[in-house]
């Protein structure tokens, strides 16, 4: 009777230890999938607001030929600046193409900081001051370059919230296994922006 009492016990102790080790898998599972997902969720923030600010600078680029099409006519004397802003804008363009989020904030220090110096070229040229096509073109790029600000911040923001969360124990390991990788700020630095000098 011992005997058969103590298969019970260890059957009861075997279906406990298994009650037990099934609920942790399924917390586990839970969690794993969990954190799978609010991965996912961070990274496609990030895409989604890379993706808005990709557009209004390939539209801010796509202004500037025209921009100096119109000043070459009018202010021959300042094509060496718009012609240096010319190559600015190819190089953002160039490295926006290629998906490079570093190379584009390099481009856009040097490029927010001479796009400002175009009004000093207007303030110089009455005729320009007076063009439709070109007030219209440089009023744009100033309501572009304040969309850009405010996207970029929420891009970071959201950049920032993934590098940290990914480095955190213990979603690392579920990063790693997903293939996570930092992704870069798009900062345009004070510093940056005072190296570019531009005389007239």
């Amino acid at each position: 009777q011992s005997v058969e009492f103590s298969r019970m016990d260890m059957a009861d102790i075997a279906l406990i230890g298994g009650i037990i080790a099934g609920f942790f898998l399924l917390i586990f599972i839970v969690w794993f999938f969990s954190t799978w997902n609010r991965l996912v969720n961070l990274e496609e923030n990030i895409n989604n607001s890379w993706a808005q600010i990709s557009v209004l600078l390939k539209q801010r680029y796509d202004m500037i030929p025209n921009l100096v099409n119109i000043v070459k006519g009018m202010a021959k004397q300042e094509i060496q600046f718009f012609d240096k802003l010319f190559e600015a804008r190819g190089a953002a363009a160039g490295a926006l193409k290629n998906g490079d989020i570093a190379g584009v904030a390099r481009a856009e220090s040097t490029l927010s900081a001479m796009i400002p110096k175009i009004n000093m070229v207007a303030e110089q040229y009455p005729e320009l001051k007076s063009d439709a096509g070109f007030l219209n073109i440089q009023n744009q790029l100033v309501a572009m370059e304040n969309s850009i600000a405010d996207r970029r911040e929420f891009y970071n923001s959201s950049a920032t919230a993934f590098n940290k969360t990914i480095q955190m124990i213990p979603t690392v390991f579920v990063a790693n296994m997903k293939g996570c990788e930092r992704r870069d700020l798009f900062e345009i630095t004070a510093e940056e922006r005072e190296n570019v000098i531009i005389e007239f």
